[in-house]
């Protein structure tokens, strides 16, 4: 007889089986989403997942739902990255799901819409939030693929346009879901790294599936919060992704993205040389306008006068310079004969003068004598002549009245 054994230990067992099975810790299961249920206390999915004959029973805990970028609803079909195991207590079989893609055009429009729903309650994709691209871009940064068809178009263009530009390039797998991560990862380290001026996030064209990691959250989360302007060059123009709502532009295609980020080198020359000749010609116009103002003013009676005007106060100029002469001249007449009286009573009034008449002066001890009182008998003094000088001695002193 078998051993007996407790259904604690049973589920056990089976549960280490499951869980010990390489083959059951990483599964992708497809399948369609029944008996959905959002828990609205804890956040778990609570669903199954059936094909046309069978079904399991699947769970999602909260911090993989929080990660999804679209909301599961029954009827979806979807492909799940899962581990199989045994949930212990009540001995069930079920699925425990990582990851969830929608599977399917209804199932990933579906999903595309829930996302930008959501995205754009929040404001993501607000005109405000645009940031305007840079009129000649130092540095760009690209996210894109570094053996894509993407990248040789951009490069193609840039060197027809901006032959000076200046590449950063991160390099990121642009497929599968598994992508995104990589993707968001690189757009942020260019935008922290201050060596860009704009960033282009390019993928040539696919299919939807192709392009669908481009409506990851994550990457339009980064997309949003990057302060570099960002431009988005998914597929072709008539793809559209999440980014490209998020995005500060939208580009049709890579090389259109190479177009609008670009400046024209050449086109800048021919508007300057366009703009050089209008000024030119302009300047030409101006000039013959005032040419034929002067001509026309130079006929004028306005212009006679002012022309005659000069030689008016020239004769004027003249006259008061001979008026001005003629004083001149008298006042130095004047001049002359007052200096001559002038001089003439100097010379009467000069000693030396008096001196030629026969006269003398009597000093003593260099004071003039003007009375024969200054002196006593035997006092010396210098009598001054006309010509030289006579040193004496006082013999005698006569005091005499004046007449």
């Amino acid at each position: 007889m078998a051993n007996v054994i407790t259904v604690t230990a049973l589920n056990r067992y089976v549960k280490t089986l499951l869980d010990s099975d390489p083959v059951l810790t990483d599964v992708a299961l497809r399948g369609e989403i029944s008996n959905f249920t959002n828990h609205y206390k804890t956040g778990h999915f609570y669903f199954s997942l059936k094909d046309e004959q069978c079904a399991v029973k699947a769970v999602m805990f909260r911090r993989e739902a929080q990660q999804l970028g679209f909301l599961p609803q029954n009827g979806m079909r979807v492909i799940v990255r899962c581990r199989i195991s045994l949930f212990e207590r009540d001995g069930a079989f079920q699925v425990y799901v990582e990851d969830m893609f929608p599977d399917g055009i209804g199932a990933m429009q579906m999903a595309f819409e829930q996302l930008k729903e959501k995205l754009d309650r929040e404001g993501l994709f607000a005109a405000e939030h645009k940031k305007p691209l840079p009129a000649i871009p130092r540095c760009v940064g690209l996210v894109t693929s570094k053996t894509g068809a993407a990248l040789q178009d951009i490069l193609n263009v840039t060197r027809r346009r901006y032959p000076a530009a200046h590449f950063l390039l991160a390099p990121v797998t642009v497929q599968g879901n598994e992508a995104a991560p990589g993707i968001a990862n690189a757009i942020t380290r260019l935008d922290t790294s201050g060596r860009v001026d704009v960033i282009i996030v390019a993928r040539g064209g696919g299919s939807r599936e192709d392009l669908w990691v481009f409506n990851s959250e994550v990457i339009a989360r980064a997309a949003f919060a990057c302060k570099t302007p960002v431009v988005s060059a998914i597929g072709h123009e008539i793809d559209f992704s999440i980014l490209d709502f998020v995005a500060d532009l939208r580009a049709p295609t890579p090389s259109a993205a190479a177009e609008l980020v670009m400046p024209d080198l050449a086109g800048h020359m021919q508007r300057n040389r366009n703009v050089y000749a209008n000024i030119r010609a302009e300047i030409q116009n101006r000039l013959r306008l005032c040419y034929n103002k002067i001509e026309a003013a130079g006929t004028s009676r306005q212009l006679t006068a002012v022309r005659a005007l000069p030689g008016q106060k020239q004769a004027a100029l003249w006259a008061q310079q001979e008026a001005l002469r003629r004083q001149m001249q008298k006042n130095l007449r004047d001049a002359r004969q007052r200096l001559g009286h002038a001089a003439a009573l100097c010379g009467s009034l000069n000693p030396y003068a008096v001196l030629a008449r026969g006269y003398s002066v009597v000093q003593k001890e260099g004071r003039v004598l003007k009375n024969s009182a200054d002196v006593q008998i035997g006092d010396r003094v210098e009598v001054r002549l006309s010509e030289g000088r006579l040193g004496c001695t006082v013999e005698s002193v006569m005091n005499e009245e004046t007449v």
